[in-house]
């Protein structure tokens, strides 16, 4: 549970306060529904990718498919804990970062939801924007550190406050836009296919054979304008910089 009423636990969350995130694909495992889908919902804002599972046998299958920067995990799910997963986690040494939720808020719970091999704990109730912040820290450590702040043939896009610049001039990026410029970036000048930004910038409902990809590169390049930095390489994807 959230320490705010769910109908604004979004809109008190940082994103909100020009504060945004670090791209991660995130996990939510938790059984309390409407709690997951909240925090399903908040982090999406933010431009992060979001897969949501109601129990542990939910989160194992999706962890065995796909590659997470976090887990967050309920510890009292039904079928297989919040434990349990974690345990898997660290024992498969994918690199996913957990971070444990629970209403126990003893220290010995804490100490031995640690001992699992949890990177972080969150007692519940709490606060949208710890969770997020906690997320975002955890999701940098997943990952080789990238500049808070990432320039290119004059596009500037500030991660930490959410901030995407051309020139000089604000964009009104949505949180789609935002991610897709971000993956674009961090290749530094190298081809990026549409099934990478799929994979990074979508959840796991996302059809791949969905033009979604297409579509956002093209209202992307509009916000963008002329001239064009995004151009497409026949047959293999999209890069910034460079030659059409």
């Amino acid at each position: 549970m959230l320490t705010e009423p769910l109908t604004r636990a979004c809109d008190g969350m940082p994103g909100k306060r020009n504060r945004g995130s670090d791209n991660v694909r995130v996990l939510v495992a938790d059984d309390e529904r409407l709690l997951a889908d909240t925090v399903a919902h908040g982090l999406r804002r933010l431009s992060m990718a979001v897969d949501v599972c109601y129990d542990g046998d939910g989160a194992l299958e999706r962890i065995g498919v796909n590659r997470y920067d976090v887990a967050v995990l309920d510890r009292d799910m039904p079928g297989h804990t919040g434990d349990e997963v974690c345990r898997s986690i660290t024992d498969s040494q994918v690199g996913t970062r957990v971070l444990l939720l629970t209403a126990a808020a003893g220290i010995r719970d804490r100490v031995e939801g640690l001992g699992l091999g949890a990177d972080d704990y969150l007692t519940k109730p709490f606060a949208f924007a710890e969770l997020v912040a906690r997320v975002q820290a955890l999701g940098r450590r997943s990952a080789p550190a990238l500049p808070p702040v990432l320039a290119q043939d004059g596009l500037v896009l500030d991660v930490g406050r959410h901030v995407a610049t051309r020139d000089g001039r604000p964009l009104a990026l949505s949180p789609k836009e935002f991610a897709v410029l971000h993956v674009l970036l961090r290749a530094d000048g190298q081809v990026v296919s549409a099934e990478e930004l799929l994979e990074q910038a979508w959840d796991e409902f996302a059809d791949p054979f969905t033009n979604a990809v297409r579509v956002t590169v093209m209202t992307l390049r509009k916000k963008l304008g002329d001239p064009a930095v995004i151009h497409t390489v026949p047959k293999a994807g999209y890069r910034i910089g460079g030659t059409a």
